[in-house]
């Protein structure tokens, strides 16, 4: 008896109607609170983590074909990044939207999008904090398509 295997393939959203879509996506990455000060300062030996980050972000978004096989190329017309500096709590909140107008959703890039920004800001502090711990990167929110609204 031969098993079948499920072949790994793209979905074909041809047939499916053009939709406003968006996403939001959040993630944290905590650190020691002077670690926070010096993100939040714009002090650190690289430069300006929070500007280089919100860029990482907006990239990632746009190229989020090209790390995650599965996913169609989109036409972008939004990509945002906010950040929440905690000092008090030693950790930095990064917020990320996606929208467009097409055929499937922005889910991944929002996700993408998160992940960048939160690696970015690692990249730039590891040089002073050896505690950095990227958590809680997941969807918040996604709007339009067949399926409907998700808030978590």
């Amino acid at each position: 008896m031969t098993d079948l295997l499920q072949t790994t393939q793209m979905i074909d959203v041809g047939a499916k109607a053009d939709t406003q879509r968006e996403a939001v996506a959040e993630g944290t990455i905590r650190m020691q609170a002077a670690t926070v000060v010096l993100v939040r300062d714009s002090t650190l030996p690289k430069g300006n983590a929070l500007e280089t980050a919100r860029v990482a972000a907006i990239m990632a978004a746009k190229r989020t074909p090209d790390i995650i096989p599965l996913c169609h190329p989109l036409l972008i017309s939004h990509a945002g990044c906010e950040f929440v500096c905690d000092v008090e709590g030693g950790s930095i909140h990064v917020t990320t939207r996606v929208r467009c107008n097409g055929k499937t959703g922005v889910e991944m890039e929002a996700l993408t999008a998160a992940s960048a920004a939160l690696l970015t800001i690692y990249d730039m502090t590891k040089g002073v904090d050896d505690t950095l711990e990227i958590t809680d990167i997941r969807l918040l929110e996604k709007r339009g398509g067949k399926s409907g609204d998700f808030v978590r």
